[in-house]
């Protein structure tokens, strides 16, 4: 289907890799003989002819107008052919991108030097002393969150990973030709299958399921990763890793908000709270006890070679007296093997534990460590390779992910606690709502009885404007629990331009909260606040929202200082870059100086979670890279630096902040354009394609203003518009108002923030295409709408050439610049399809039966463009 017409594309297209090219010309081929097979020869034809139209239209040969009379000639069932046609072959050429990055990962490591961005390169930087002083507050808290999971179904998601693993196996070397011809025929049937899988999710998420979809990414490479990410960073403290007691402590905790998060989702409830705990303890119980199965199965070492400890001795003789049918059995399967006698019993009692078998069960995860202790201090007097090899990565992923996995947050809006308050004060018969707040307390108390404190603690407040909206969440817990209440640390959530202002002023009055005083002198003064990115952007404008948020973590960072207070910043980024997303590590490097501190928390959301953690390879580069920004923001060095060159563009930035802001609600807040907004989008129909638990809008019925729509939807529509809006629009007013193009490229060229920002905003606006998302803006029949996003766009993508030095979008990013190149045609092909669908739903009178068909299609087309961009919210 794909193998054709590559040449023509541009430059920075034609350098695609062999590897590459092959992967991608393979797959393709074998999903067009499957479109041949099972849709007919005239189908593969009539995706041919789109293909070659919308190539042909990109280099000027033919009108738009031609393929939009091609598209339209179809009837509804081929046309919906076509477009899964063309989804198919994103989440194929997707995969192939995906496999070329894991080999040229391998290929770089190959190498034998240090890798840029790793955490080895960090510590040849900083040099030993005084890295030796960042990790010992070294913490990375990736937080996974729900809304959305995915726009592919699980079923989809899990034949991709299927031609995967066949595909690995085909490219592996050393291969037969037999060998070769049966994985060939593999990859043909699990293509044939992902081709009869539908696309569409016929049922909405409930958010267990939601949950359950997270722990595929624990089970299948959290879990293996983050013991390979601890063991870089030893290997590159000092020589002999795997030989001697560990210089690395474990660092990353993980939490997550998939079963916690109730802000505007009544799904969520105490009860889905309370399984949500228990289905985590399930998944860390039966990984650890096959981690601990499989190391003790190994441990063959004899008592006269690796001879044991008077400690182990003592323990195991204590052991055939308190279990004595458990280890009568385990003497006679390994005799004379003790190291391995005590781990085949540490992980009965691992199984034990999950089955809540009392006798036998651990009562917490320090008395396993304990007892993996006692085994691995055993064996470093005879066999260190086996105390510090795999043992210890069991003892790394054991303090990591205790019995409970991820700490599970919580998050309620200000008002719901407000209401619920006031009834509570007033001694009536409490409301349903009020009830549920009461019993996810409640609740809270139950896990940390079950679990411990570090299970669940922290409670998210959202649309703090006060302290006494923290206030409240103490008080309900009281009124739910008494004495009981359980042990709070409330976060409270500053999300628009004017909370973010006002976020000193709250976190003074917290500071007078009895609660808030007892955790600061448990916890040495630490505290935790919540910067809200998605919403912020919504509300401001992209370029605005960056540099409020800047300046908020600035003067956040000096309020610390002044009240003597360890402030830990959590960064609720979305995943696109309308969001707050793009490269992790980068934006790191741009937080304001003094902010990170060794301490980075920030929210993993939506596809993000699959493309950062759906391979080892990956993961485990995804948090080198961030770890080693976390390293450098926090050295003296890079935040003198990054401050000097804050101070001196501030007035510059106060400038773009001012006038892109403007510009921004000049249109977003123009009488009528919600309703445009909703006419020219597939807004109303993405709410429909069932991407998470969670409603998509707060209210009811068409959106009156962008306050009532959520963040998510908001960036999605815009996306599949092609207009990519909320990653760039008013950033082209913003830049024009300041006076000098030697100043904005000065400050692109020291300022990271700067940097970070123009960058990401030429990704956006790479993904935009001008000309498709022309043919959308013209469906709400206002041209001065239209005109003006036009016109910023124009100005935008000029302005920021100029700044960067670049003569076009991506020129000095390759990799991204090939991937967007390579699809965008592909990409066309689905907007005609959705402009067909859209345009008929919008402007025609259709039947019900016919607007059922035309839904179908504009689903598809959504999420297919979704797959081709890579990008839902």
């Amino acid at each position: 289907m794909i193998d054709q017409g590559l040449e023509h594309r541009s430059a920075a297209v034609t350098e695609m890799p062999d590897e590459l090219r092959h992967d991608v010309r393979m797959l393709g081929k074998l999903l067009g003989q499957v479109l041949a097979e099972q849709g007919g020869e005239d189908l593969l034809a009539d995706v041919e002819r789109l293909r070659k139209a919308v190539i042909a239209a990109r280099r000027g040969e033919i009108s738009a107008d031609v393929i939009t009379e091609m598209v339209a000639a179809w009837d509804i069932e081929r046309a919906v052919q076509v477009a899964r046609a063309f989804t198919c072959y994103f989440h194929l050429a997707n995969l192939a991108e995906e496999h070329y990055r894991i080999r040229t990962l391998r290929e770089r490591d190959a190498e034998g030097r240090v890798q840029r961005e790793s955490m080895a390169q960090a510590v040849h930087e900083l040099g030993h002393e005084r890295l030796a002083q960042l990790l010992e507050g070294l913490e990375l808290h990736p937080v996974l969150t729900a809304h959305p999971t995915e726009a592919r179904r699980r079923a989809v998601v899990t034949a991709i990973q299927r031609i995967s693993g066949q595909l690995t196996e085909y490219n592996a070397p050393g291969r037969g030709a037999s060998e070769r011809a049966d994985n060939k025929r593999r990859l043909l049937e699990e293509i044939d299958l992902l081709w009869r899988t539908a696309q569409l999710r016929s049922t909405k998420l409930d958010p267990l399921d939601e949950v359950r979809t997270a722990m595929a990414a624990f089970d299948e490479t959290l879990f293996r990763t983050v013991p390979q990410v601890y063991r870089a960073l030893d290997a590159a403290l000092d020589p002999g890793t795997g030989t001697r007691p560990p210089q690395a402590r474990p660092f990353i905790r993980y939490g997550s908000w998939i079963g916690g998060d109730r802000d505007g989702n009544p799904n969520v409830t105490a009860r889905v709270t309370r399984e949500t705990i228990q289905i985590q303890s399930e998944h860390v119980l039966a990984a650890l006890e096959t981690a601990c199965s499989r190391i003790a199965r190994t441990l063959t070492a004899a008592a006269t070679l690796a001879p044991a400890s008077a400690e182990l001795k003592t323990a195991l003789a204590a052991t055939v007296a308190a279990h004595p049918e458990v280890v009568s059995e385990l003497a006679t399967r390994s005799p004379r093997e003790p190291h391995r006698q005590w781990l085949l019993f540490v992980a009965a009692r691992i199984a034990a534990t999950q089955r809540r078998d009392l006798d036998l069960a651990y009562r917490s995860p320090a008395e396993l460590l304990a007892d993996l202790r006692l085994a691995q201090e055993s064996l470093a007097a005879s066999a260190p390779r086996q105390a510090y090899g795999e043992l210890q990565h069991l003892i790394w992923q054991v303090e990591t992910f205790g019995f409970h996995l991820a700490e599970l947050e919580v998050r309620q809006h200000s008002q719901v606690h407000a209401a619920a308050l006031e009834e509570v004060r007033a001694g009536g018969e409490l409301s349903e709502r009020t009830e549920e707040v009461l019993a996810t307390i409640r609740v809270i108390g139950w896990i940390q009885e079950r679990f411990g404190v570090t299970a669940c603690s922290r409670y998210v407040v959202s649309f703090t404007r006060s302290a006494d909206d923290v206030a409240a969440v103490y008080e309900l817990a009281r009124s739910a629990l008494g004495e009981r209440a359980p042990v709070l640390d409330v976060v409270p959530l500053f999300e628009s331009g004017e909370d973010l202002a006002n976020s000193p002023r709250v976190l003074s009055g917290m500071l007078e909260i009895p609660q808030i005083q007892e955790r600061l002198a448990a916890t040495g003064r630490r505290m935790e606040i919540m910067l809200g990115y998605s919403d912020s952007a919504k509300e401001l404008g992209p370029a605005a929202a960056t540099l409020r948020l800047y300046e908020a973590q600035e003067e956040l960072t000096a309020w610390a200082a002044e009240h003597d207070v360890k402030l830990r910043m959590f960064h609720g980024r979305g995943g696109a870059l309308g969001r707050g997303g793009g490269p992790a590590n980068r934006a790191v490097l741009a937080q304001a100086p003094g902010s990170v501190a060794g301490r980075f928390k920030v929210t993993e959301q939506g596809e993000v979670i699959f493309a950062r953690y759906g391979h080892v390879a990956i993961a485990r580069r995804h948090l080198e890279q961030v770890t080693n920004a976390v390293l450098l923001a926090s050295s003296p060095t890079v935040g003198a630096r990054t401050a000097a060159a804050a101070e001196r563009f501030r007035g510059l930035a106060e400038q773009v902040a001012v006038a892109s802001e403007q510009a921004y609600r000049a249109l977003t807040e123009a009488p009528g354009f919600p309703e445009w907004f909703g006419l020219v989008s597939p807004l109303e129909e993405i709410g429909t394609l069932r991407l998470g638990s969670r409603p998509a809008r707060r209210g009811l019925g068409a959106p009156r203003s962008l306050d009532d729509l959520r963040a998510i939807p908001w960036v999605f529509a815009w996306a599949q518009t092609r207009v990519n809006l909320p990653g760039w629009y008013g950033l082209g007013a913003g830049l024009a108002s300041v006076g000098s193009l030697d100043e904005l490229r000065a400050a692109y060229a020291e300022w990271p923030l700067f940097n970070a920002m123009l960058d990401n905003a030429e990704m956006s606006l790479a993904k935009t295409d001008r000309s498709i998302a022309k043919r959308y803006l013209a469906l709400g029949g206002r041209e001065d709408f239209s005109r003006q996003v036009l016109e910023e766009y124009d100005r935008t993508r000029d302005l920021v050439l100029r700044v960067t030095g670049h003569t076009r979008l991506l020129e000095n990013r390759k990799v991204l610049s090939r991937a967007v190149q390579l699809r965008d045609p592909y990409v066309d092909a689905l907007s005609h399809l959705q402009l067909r669908a859209l345009r008929a739903l919008r402007t025609g009178n259709p039947s019900e039966e016919e607007r059922d068909r035309l839904s179908t299609l504009l689903l598809l087309s959504v999420n297919g463009v979704a797959a081709g961009l890579q990008n839902t919210g």
